[in-house]
C-alpha cells in the first residue's frame, strides 16, 4: 500500500513533468506562430507563467525531501517534441495547435485539483496552496483558448481562401 505523501510526491513529479513538456509545446507553437499576434501573445505570456509552475513545483517536492523525477521529465519533453513535430505537417496548424492546446490546458485542470485533493487529504497546507495558486492560471488559459477558439477559426479561413496569404501559422 502506498503511502498518501508517496503519492503527493509521485503526482507532484507527473506535474513538474506535465509542466516541463507545456514549457516545450509553448515554445515551439510561439516561435512558429506568424500570422496570429493575439494567440502569441497569450500563449508567451502563458509561457513565463509555466516556467514560474515548474519552480514552484521544485520547491514543493525539495520541502518534502524529493525533487523532480528527470525521467518522467525527458519523457515528457520528448512527447512535447513529438507533436511539435506533427503540428508542423499539417497545414492548418495553428487551429490544431489551438485545440491541442485546450486540451492540454484541461488535463492541467484535472492533475492540479486532484493534487490539491491529495495535498488537502495528506494535511499539507502550503503545496495546497503553492497548487491553489497553480490552477487559476490552468483555467484562465483554457478559458482564454475556448473563448478564442471561434475568431482564431475565422481568421484561419480567412487567410486561407486569400490566394498568396499563409493561413498554417
Amino acid at each position: 500500500m502506498t503511502s498518501k505523501k508517496d503519492n503527493l510526491l509521485d503526482w507532484l513529479r507527473d506535474a513538474h513533468a506535465m509542466e516541463q513538456q507545456a514549457e516545450r509545446m509553448l515554445k515551439a507553437q510561439a516561435e512558429r506562430l506568424e500570422h496570429y499576434p493575439q494567440l502569441k501573445t497569450r500563449i508567451e505570456a502563458h509561457l513565463q507563467e509555466t516556467l514560474e509552475q515548474q519552480r514552484l513545483l521544485e520547491g514543493c517536492l525539495e520541502r518534502l525531501g524529493s525533487s523532480p523525477s528527470t525521467l518522467k521529465d525527458v519523457g515528457a519533453k520528448l512527447m512535447a517534441f513529438a507533436q511539435g513535430i506533427g503540428g508542423m505537417t499539417v497545414s492548418d496548424e495553428v487551429v490544431k495547435g489551438a485545440m491541442s492546446g485546450y486540451v492540454f490546458e484541461n488535463v492541467e485542470i484535472a492533475a492540479y485539483t486532484v493534487l490539491i485533493a491529495a495535498a488537502r487529504a495528506l494535511g499539507d497546507a502550503q503545496t495546497q496552496a503553492v497548487l491553489e495558486q497553480i490552477l487559476p492560471q490552468e483555467v484562465a488559459m483554457a478559458e482564454w483558448l475556448r473563448g478564442h477558439l471561434p475568431e482564431l477559426t475565422q481568421a484561419f479561413l480567412a487567410r486561407d481562401s486569400t490566394p498568396d496569404a499563409e493561413a498554417k501559422r
